[in-house]
């Protein structure tokens, strides 16, 4: 029994710890309630504070924005105020001056009616002029002016004659001076050797018994070897030599390569000298080949097709009355591009338009035409440029296009005429000189004429009955002029016309 109420009284206990602590906890969640509801209504008061104090603060910089945009746009206004009044102004300016400017071409259109009214007054005055004197000197304008100008030559010949023969002297010794000074410079700096060939090689012999086999029996060898170079061996009495002649120099070469290696085998018979032939073929092919190398190296030409190299290389056997024609090319070039490089022009094109300027001679020879035109196609068909081109055509014309092409014809005839450097037969030398007397005896008025120094000079005497001074300084002139036109000649040739009068009396 005692137990059950100990076991009641324990229920009740905890029954009313229950119930206390249910009362407590409820009581101190109500607090801590109304403590929240009190920060939060708290922190809504501040924030609506906040928000009244930033609705200021924005008003306030709203109204500046306003009143900052309203102060720009009145500034804007302004301007645009005075920049309308600026144009207006101009604007009336400039109809102001378009007004003056129409009065005044009215006036200037006016004043040229004017002149020209008074322009065809004067005119019709002066052919009324003109009608009364050719009237009065029964002589028409045309007519009365050949008259006037006839006197006046007459009466103003010596005047005249002696200011010619002044300024020609002047000019002429001054641009002989200047001219004289290039090509003498030129000259000097390009010593190149005087390149004159014969027409025959020599082939020295080991023995004398050598002539005997290179003949062979009943001449086989010496036949076979002339019908295969097309050159003539000449096997005389002269000991140790034989004697290539032909007028092809590359021909004269094959032979003597061949002959040479046929001498040095010692098995010379017609098999044998077929395959020498064709062996000092390829090698001289090979040679041109090098020989085009070198030259243009020498030139400083560079890029061109390896067939136009062994066609310059052809040069290298190919003479012009005597003198090697590459070396010849090789000296105009060099003398070419001093020149120009003293005139102030192109010294490269110079130097590669005098070498060039004779290519076409290296197959003139094979091909029907002159060497000035086979040397134009040659160049234009391996694409080198047109004025080197024009000069290999234009070179030997008497009034050339070019000013490269002049520089080039003084070259040439420089190479040419040095001392030795070409050869000429007294049937050549003789019928030059005698064309140029013939060509200069033309005239009328002329006595005697002579042609001196090589065909340098021509000397004219003239009758002095027949030709005064003045004449005669025309003479020389239409002589000179005449040469130029008709007869081809390397450098220059000095027209001396001379007028002599004597007198002779004798005392007794």
């Amino acid at each position: 029994m005692s137990e059950l109420l100990i076991i009641s009284a324990s229920l009740v206990g905890i029954a009313l710890g229950i119930g206390v602590g249910y009362f407590v906890r409820k009581q101190i969640a109500q607090a801590r309630a109304n403590s929240v509801e009190a920060k939060a209504e708290k922190l809504l008061v501040e924030a609506k504070n906040k928000e009244q104090e930033l609705l200021l603060q924005a008003k306030e910089k709203a109204i500046k924005v306003i009143d900052e945009a309203k102060r720009e746009e009145e500034e804007r206004r302004k301007e645009l105020r005075q920049i309308q009044t600026r144009l207006e102004q101009r604007e009336s300016l400039f109809d102001q001056k378009l007004l003056n400017f129409e009065e005044n071409k009215n006036k200037l259109e006016q004043k040229v009616e004017e002149v020209k009214a008074v322009r065809q007054k004067v005119e019709d005055i002066k052919l009324q002029v003109v009608k009364k004197l050719e009237e009065t000197a029964a002589l028409s304008r045309e007519e009365a002016k050949q008259q006037l100008l006839k006197q006046a030559e007459e009466e103003s010949k010596l005047d005249l004659f002696s200011r010619l023969s002044k300024l020609q002297k002047e000019n002429g010794d001054h641009f002989e001076a200047e001219a004289r000074k290039v090509v003498i410079d030129a000259m000097q700096r390009c010593a190149c050797n005087h390149a004159n060939e014969n027409t025959g090689t020599i082939i020295n012999l080991p023995s004398e018994e050598m002539k005997g086999r290179i003949i062979g029996k009943d001449g086989r060898n010496i036949k076979t070897i002339e019908k295969l170079t097309g050159c003539e061996l000449i096997i005389d009495e002269t000991p140790g030599m034989l004697i290539i002649s032909g007028f092809s120099p590359i021909r004269r070469r094959v032979a003597q390569i061949a002959l040479e290696k046929l001498i040095k085998d010692g098995r010379i018979q017609p098999v044998k000298i077929e395959e020498f032939i064709d062996m000092a073929k390829k090698e001289l092919a090979i040679d041109i080949k090098q020989a085009g190398d070198e030259a243009l190296y020498q030139m400083g030409i560079t890029g061109l097709d390896p067939k136009l190299v062994s066609i310059v290389g052809r040069l290298k056997y190919r003479t012009s009355y005597g003198q090697n024609v590459l070396n010849h090319c090789l000296e105009v070039g060099h003398l070419a591009g001093m020149m120009a490089d003293e005139l102030g022009l192109d010294p490269f094109a110079a130097k590669k338009a005098g070498f060039f300027h004779d290519i076409g001679k290296s197959i003139d020879h094979e091909t029907q035409g002159s060497h000035t035109e086979l040397g134009y196609k040659i160049l234009k068909k391996f694409n080198v440029d047109e004025d080197t081109a024009q000069v290999a055509l234009t070179h030997h014309d008497t009034s050339p296009p070019l000013i490269l092409t002049k520089l080039v014809m003084a070259a040439d005839a420089i190479s040419a005429s040095r001392i030795g450097a070409r050869r000429d037969t007294h049937e050549e030398y003789v019928a030059r000189l005698e064309e140029l007397e013939k060509t200069a005896s033309d005239f009328p008025g002329i006595e005697k004429v002579y042609a001196i120094q090589a065909g340098r000079e021509v000397r004219i005497f003239v009758r002095p009955e027949e030709i005064d001074d003045y004449a005669a300084y025309n003479l020389a002139k239409d002589i000179a002029r005449k040469i130029e036109q008709e007869l081809t000649y390397p450098g220059e040739i000095k027209v001396n016309v001379i007028r002599e009068s004597r007198t002779v009396e004798y005392a007794r």
